[in-house]
């Protein structure tokens, strides 16, 4: 089971001393939250001109509520979490059809169908054969896209996805037949905006020529810089917004884990990853070090430093942290209104430059299917 200390500090200490870390004056981000309900008001453009889609600052990552992220929670208690999300002024929630296969969609469908204001993401690209997932097989053939938008669109529960990815490349169909087959998606009022997930610059390319993308998700955080030379000159040309997933690195950037973290083997992928192998999380763990000590002078918790660092890097990025727990969800949100000058973000990098990560991000499979 994963280390809970995260969570029973938070409970136990209470949410002024997880956030401010034993500071003794609340900053003005933390004092929000026990004054305005609605924690998060900045939002943010993905992509431009039909494209565009105003979202949140901060979105929300379903997966982890009752896939691979431990042993499944109390669904109702998952419920009244995206209720809170949406209370708290949350408006972008993004989850898959693999995760699960398909009970992740199906928890966001009967969590969120109510709300009309909000936008739902969600992912096709994977081999899923009547619920049965064919790990390492991609199929995105048009005939596929269209099965994975009509029943996704049943276990959400809505009209139309907000915005439709593909969750991994399939060099078996070329990009320009998957682009044109979501732009018919779109034209049909199945869905509104096309996304990409894990591709290089050449793809994204093909397919925005056909269909112009909104967004491309993939992973990005402090412990994996990659897409800013890869990825951010291409987006700024086009015109396309960033979506990082796992932005807090699967929690390890919220400082709680170590050597000892155990994890459920049966529902928790971060066992398989080379990332977080007792010696590779004893060894990162002096990321974790800078980032508290860039975080204290404000009193903020590593989780906020990591999505404050983000939401600093360029204003078309737009993360989805996910979580369990209220107090989490609350402690990510204030993360929005922290501010460091330009210099204290510049000598912060400069020390975490000098830190050499250990681990891959993923398996040799899964390594197969991203960009590097």
């Amino acid at each position: 089971m994963v280390d809970n200390r995260r969570r029973d500090f938070l409970k136990t200490a209470g949410l002024i001393s997880a956030v401010l870390l034993a500071q003794p004056i609340l900053s003005k981000a933390d004092a929000k939250i026990f004054h305005d309900e609605k924690l998060i008001t900045q939002y943010r453009t993905l992509g431009t001109g039909e494209a565009a889609m105003k979202v949140t600052a901060l979105g929300f990552g379903c997966m982890g509520m009752n896939y691979n992220r431990g042993m499944a929670k109390d669904e109702k208690e998952m419920i009244r979490l995206l209720h809170k999300c949406v209370d708290y002024g949350v408006n972008l929630f993004d989850t898959a059809e693999v995760y699960g296969p398909h009970i992740n969609e199906l928890l966001v469908g009967k969590g969120l169908y109510k709300y009309k204001n909000i936008n739902v993401t969600t992912k096709f690209g994977h081999k899923i054969v009547d619920g049965k997932y064919y790990y390492g097989e991609l199929d995105s053939s048009p005939k596929q896209i269209r099965k994975v938008c009509e029943e996704s669109l049943k276990r959400l529960r809505r009209d139309v996805i907000d915005m439709f990815y593909q969750h991994r490349f399939d060099p078996k169909i070329p990009i320009e037949d998957v682009a044109g087959t979501v732009k018919e998606l779109i034209k049909e009022g199945k869905v509104r905006h096309f996304g990409l997930c894990e591709v290089s610059p050449e793809i994204i390319k093909k397919a925005h020529a056909v269909q112009p993308v909104t967004a491309i998700q993939s992973e990005y955080h402090l412990m994996w810089q990659g897409p800013e030379k890869n990825i951010f000159p291409t987006l700024e040309e086009l015109g396309i917004g960033f979506v990082p997933y796992s932005p807090l690195n699967r929690g390890y950037l919220a400082g709680t884990m170590n050597e000892n973290t155990k994890f459920y083997e049966a529902n928790d992928n971060r066992h398989t990853l080379p990332r977080f192998t007792p010696e590779a999380m004893k060894k990162n763990y002096a990321i974790i070090e800078v980032m508290k000590e860039f975080g204290s002078s404000k009193g903020a918790t590593p989780a906020q430093v990591a999505l404050a660092w983000l939401l600093h890097k360029r204003p078309y990025i737009v993360p989805i942290p996910g979580t369990t727990v209220e107090a989490h969800l609350r402690e990510n949100l204030a993360a929005v209104n922290l501010k460091w000058s330009d210099k204290e973000w510049t000598d912060f990098e400069e020390k975490i430059s000098k830190i050499e990560i250990f681990g891959d991000r993923y398996n040799a499979t899964q390594q197969k299917q991203v960009i590097n």
